[in-house]
């Protein structure tokens, strides 16, 4: 049965909002023709990845603490997290002088460890996921009386977040559509308690991880609904479970909830870097991966659509992967096995065919030794750079007239 929550009201957001003004950056909303070309409908980013400490969390968190008895900030406070809710917790907590600790996943990205100290907390890394983390952060907090500042599942912390969608009424004052990623809740029920209390016209569509989708199962039994397993690279919407408090919200005022590809999260990061000079996080870019691989009819867009980009922390190694990964999905990388005559002149005839195609060669490994090869054959695996789908198998078509045994990489 869903525990009984009291929602999250507008005054609250709005207190919140004077709370943070002295200490909180006004992200901008930015246009992106890009989108809008691809939606049909005018497009902006709300850029949340240009944030203190990279991300929306930090919203949430200096309200939560900030609103802390005397008593209860002398105990300290302590957190679980992967690495946003952690950096936003220890830069909230030394920013009003209140020590602070924080359970992370053993995987926890090296760079988000890294600046949660930087900005004053003490790290315990535990278990392999932020439940584990979860776990240790509890038992922490009955062994101290350390206040436990959740994620997502606080209306302190809802509110904070809400003024997210306090800026974007202001800033984009025509908004129709807001599409947000979606992880506990917390970002999309305060987005939507904020905007639906003056403005119930506008859509609020959150975005979920294919690999890591609590919601719509929770959505449809009427509570929320624990994931039995979660595998996706957008760590920071990879939530088992719905949290109580903004379950109220999202099942009440959030008019969609969709899903993305892997592939959809590494292409919609290479655009925000391509075409938007933006460096975000997968999970910071769902959003964008549901406007670019959802259709019209799903998301329901509707009037000018602002979509937030809730963080930007990215591992570089992380990143590099994912923008191959995005080079891949997107078309523009091509890797292909050719077996060629193993004679003088057969690697520069295949190259010759790349080349007369417009396509650009990344990479060449030649082998002699592959199991299904004659006597006078040799493998070449390419790694080519193309334009695009099209051109993609225009290559592929191109080498096969040329006689060339083509296998796709696996």
């Amino acid at each position: 049965m869903l525990a009984r929550v009291e929602p999250v009201t507008l005054d609250q957001i709005r207190t919140a909002r004077k709370l943070l003004d002295p200490v909180m950056r006004r992200t901008p909303v930015i246009a992106s023709r890009a989108l809008s070309e691809r939606c049909g409908h005018v497009v902006s980013l709300k850029c949340e990845n240009l944030q203190r400490t990279g991300s929306f969390k930090p919203r949430g968190a200096y309200n939560r603490i900030a609103n802390l008895s005397v008593a209860e900030r002398a105990c300290g406070v302590v957190a679980a997290s992967a690495g946003n809710h952690a950096q936003g917790v220890a830069w909230a907590a030394t920013e009003l002088g209140i020590p602070s600790t924080v359970f992370m996943p053993t995987g926890a990205p090296l760079p988000k460890l890294v600046a949660t100290k930087a900005y004053g907390a003490t790290v315990h890394l535990t278990g392999d996921t932020v439940d584990d983390a979860l776990v240790a952060a509890k038992a922490y907090a009955d062994e101290t009386g350390a206040v436990l500042i959740h994620p997502f599942d606080h209306v302190d912390i809802v509110a904070g977040q809400g003024t997210v969608g306090l800026e974007i009424l202001e800033q984009e004052p025509d908004v129709g559509t807001i599409v947000v990623p979606t992880g506990g809740g917390g970002l999309i029920a305060g987005i939507a308690a904020a905007v639906k209390a003056t403005r119930p016209d506008v859509r609020i569509v959150g975005v979920q991880a294919e690999q890591a989708a609590a919601w719509p199962r929770s959505l449809a039994e009427g509570r929320p609904i624990p994931l039995e397993t979660m595998s996706t690279m957008a760590d920071g919407i990879a939530v088992g479970r719905p949290g109580d408090v903004p379950f109220a919200h999202v099942g009440s005022q959030v008019d969609a909830i969709v899903t993305v590809s892997e592939d959809a999260l590494s292409r919609a990061l290479l655009l925000c870097l391509e075409r938007a000079k933006l460096i975000v996080e997968p999970a910071g870019a769902a959003a964008v991966a549901a406007l670019i691989s959802c259709s019209t009819e799903e998301l329901g867009l509707t009037g000018k659509v602002c979509a937030v980009l809730s963080g930007g922390n990215i591992d570089p190694l992380l990143l590099t992967h994912v923008v191959n990964h995005g080079l891949r999905a997107a078309g523009r990388y091509l890797g292909v096995h050719v077996t060629i005559p193993d004679r003088p002149g057969g690697l520069v005839s295949l190259l010759g065919v790349v080349s007369g195609n417009g396509a650009s060669v990344v990479d060449v490994v030649h082998s002699r030794t592959g199991g299904a090869l004659a006597l006078d054959e040799v493998e070449v695996f390419l790694t080519v750079e193309t334009r695009g789908p099209g051109h993609r198998q225009d290559l592929l078509e191109a080498l096969r007239d040329a006689r060339y045994a083509v296998r796709l990489q696996e």
